[in-house]
């Protein structure tokens, strides 16, 4: 698969770059470009930040998922606790990451 220049994959790392992350995806959407969002490491907490559900549900299934192993290293239940907006299946693994990297034609780290 050859990466998609209408698609911008955001990785997350941080717990303290909500507003980046709410305003880059909004900007690639009105640029016409389809946001990609993978939380991991501590950024895992901005998961109960109420805008994640917002920022979750604009996005889509496909397109915005956490890290599960991240998750429970920062000491939630991935199983039992899975944040508002998300559904078991957008609780992933690293290999999301890697399609990303694969996927997007632009990548931005936050």
């Amino acid at each position: 698969m050859s990466a998609d220049p209408n698609k911008l994959a955001i990785f997350v790392t941080s717990p303290q770059n909500m507003l980046h992350v709410i305003g880059l995806a909004n900007a690639a959407e009105k640029a016409g470009k389809k946001p990609m969002i993978f939380f991991t490491y501590k950024s895992i907490h901005l998961t109960k930040d109420p805008r994640f559900k917002v920022l979750a549900e604009k996005c889509g299934e496909e397109d915005i998922a956490i890290c599960a192993d991240s998750y429970t290293c920062e000491g939630y239940d991935a199983a039992a606790d899975i944040p508002a907006g998300l559904s078991g299946k957008q609780m992933r693994t690293q290999a999301f990451h890697g399609a990303l990297l694969d996927e997007c034609g632009k990548y931005i780290v936050l």
